[in-house]
């Protein structure tokens, strides 16, 4: 198994709705892996349909095999991306003007007396995360692969600047360890069992951090330890 560290510079704002508060849009301060897979490796590895028609369109197909789009195609090269922990990061806030449909309009008490003032009614904020912020992930595959030097991530598909180093002198071990990188608990194999951690709600699926874990492990030559046998929706019943 090869295993390759991660740099990851934002050189865009990156948002994504993690969280929706009234007229705020907070994106969470961890990148999720699922995200990264397809920013690494879609057309590389993941097929890319030209066009999605019907319930297709809205249906997500993250572990769905019957969708040409999935994130097993990685399972089967043999490659996993882990969640991106935060290094340094910062925010910015960003103030929007939605269209003025019914489906999103406030109500007349909500809105007061902005729109006699020539002041939009339907407005949001998105709190994205600012230039300059860096994360760390890692990436695990079973025979050499090429990692791209830029990838795009979130709704405004902004630039990444992504840097790799193969990681050597692994150590493989078994028992009772700590996590310190963020894990994505779908992907845990059914012999890794989680005991404590915290909860890092985001969608489409949370993760964890600070995890407390018993199996088998990898521990890297900073003491970061990495569980065996990750892969996509492993401890789910539609990965197989």
């Amino acid at each position: 198994m090869i295993v390759y560290k991660c740099d990851l510079t934002l050189h865009d704002n990156v948002f994504f709705a993690s969280r929706e508060m009234g007229i705020l849009y907070e994106t969470e301060k961890y990148l999720h892996n699922w995200a990264l897979s397809f920013a690494f490796f879609e057309t590389a590895y993941i097929p890319r349909p030209y066009r999605l028609k019907g319930i297709n369109a809205q249906k997500p197909s993250y572990l769905d095999s019957g969708q040409e789009q999935n994130l097993l195609h990685l399972n089967e090269a043999g490659i996993y991306v882990f969640p991106a922990l935060p290094i340094s990061w910062s925010y910015q806030v960003n103030t929007f003007k939605a269209a003025q449909v019914s489906y999103y309009g406030k109500s007349a008490q909500f809105g007061g007396e902005g729109a006699k003032r020539n002041y939009p009614v339907n407005y949001g904020r998105a709190k994205e995360l600012a230039v300059g912020s860096h994360y760390q992930t890692y990436i695990m595959a079973r025979s050499t692969i090429k990692i791209p030097k830029w990838i795009r991530l979130g709704k405004w598909s902004s630039k990444i600047r992504v840097e790799n180093s193969e990681i050597t002198d692994i150590k493989e071990k078994s028992g009772q360890y700590i996590s310190k990188h963020p894990l994505n608990p779908l992907d845990l194999s059914l012999s890794t069992k989680l005991l404590l951690y915290n909860r890092i709600v985001m969608p489409p699926a949370s993760l964890v951090s600070q995890a407390q874990l018993t199996g088998d492990y990898y521990q890297l030559p900073d003491q970061t330890c990495l569980p065996v046998g990750v892969a996509y929706g492993a401890s789910t019943v539609v990965s197989s």
